[in-house]
């Protein structure tokens, strides 16, 4: 009976002890200003984040959802630095105009994680993202490749103010150098589906023979692919996106509707995973790049392939 009571009352100080120190450990909040949730990968972001902070109860998130307006978004920076949260983290809509509210934020001592797009200079904590540029030549190269070095193609872009769809046009251009493979249509889709789709619309109409769509992200390349169904030439051409979220690109492409599509990782986890670091007082690299694979009918059942 006596060492009963002794356990019990060891568990009992070693159980009050535990909540003391959870009650005294230092709670900090963390802003996140997401440039629009219209886009399932950016949905997406979000969820990684919100998932990976809850397993952290010394963490209080707060997210904001710009709406595609750099105007919003520079306040919701403003914002969050006027109340005085501990991080922010941050995907910029554009690079211009978000600069100087995040370099305000790090001057004054906030530290900014930048997920995705990246603002002008230096002024940051660090930036996180996958390598746009690459996946842009990577997907070049594959489409020179599948296409055996000929055939012409239409390239609906992503947001051409952002750091993202540039590099994902030049590395693009760069991956189908020296082949007789030639864009004949472009435009600038800005991310989204439906405008997509109606940029896809003018092509068809002007372009009777057309082998290959490379869209910027995933959901352009399925309205592309929708456009070219609803005029009946989908079978013509092959369809290639950019995100390969599991219930999106690695789904079409497991529906047959895009020939490959190219992940791009939302960043979310590594953002609190390094969130944490700098709480905990650690140096924290400047920037983090992130691997991708690809996805196409012969290896999305077994993970993909990893870019080279």
């Amino acid at each position: 009976m006596k060492k009963l009571l002794k356990k019990l009352l060891v568990a009992a100080v070693l159980f009050g002890f535990s909540h003391a120190v959870h009650a005294a450990e230092k709670q900090y909040v963390v802003g996140m200003s997401q440039c629009n949730l219209g886009e399932p990968w950016r949905v997406q972001m979000n969820t990684d984040i919100k998932n990976a902070a809850e397993k952290h109860p010394n963490i209080k998130m707060i997210f904001k959802d710009a709406q595609n307006d750099s105007l919003k978004q520079r306040a919701q920076i403003e914002e969050f630095v006027s109340s005085k949260v501990d991080l922010i983290i941050v995907s910029p809509k554009e690079a211009a105009p978000l600069t100087p509210p995040v370099a305000d934020a790090y001057k004054k001592g906030i530290p900014v994680i930048v997920l995705d797009r990246r603002v002008l200079g230096s002024d940051y904590t660090s930036f996180i993202g996958a390598d746009n540029k690459k996946i842009g030549r990577a997907a070049g190269k594959w489409v020179v490749s599948k296409l055996g070095g000929k055939g012409d193609l239409v390239e609906l872009k992503g947001l051409m103010t952002s750091t993202p769809g540039q590099d994902r046009d030049s590395g693009f251009r760069e991956g189908i150098k020296g082949s007789n493979v030639k864009v004949v249509f472009d435009a600038d889709m800005k991310w989204l589906e439906p405008n997509a789709r109606k940029e896809m619309e003018s092509a068809l109409a002007t372009h009777p023979k057309i082998d290959l769509v490379y869209g910027h992200n995933d959901p352009g390349a399925h309205g592309a692919y929708l456009a070219a169904k609803a005029a009946g030439r989908e079978k013509e051409m092959l369809f290639i996106g950019i995100d390969a979220l599991p219930h999106e690109g690695q789904a079409y492409v497991k529906q047959g509707i895009l020939a490959a599509s190219f992940e791009y990782p939302t960043g979310g986890r590594e953002a609190i995973d390094m969130a944490l670091d700098i709480f905990a007082g650690k140096q924290v690299p400047k920037e983090v790049t992130l691997e991708s694979h690809v996805f196409t009918k012969d290896n999305v059942d077994s993970g993909g392939e990893w870019l080279k």
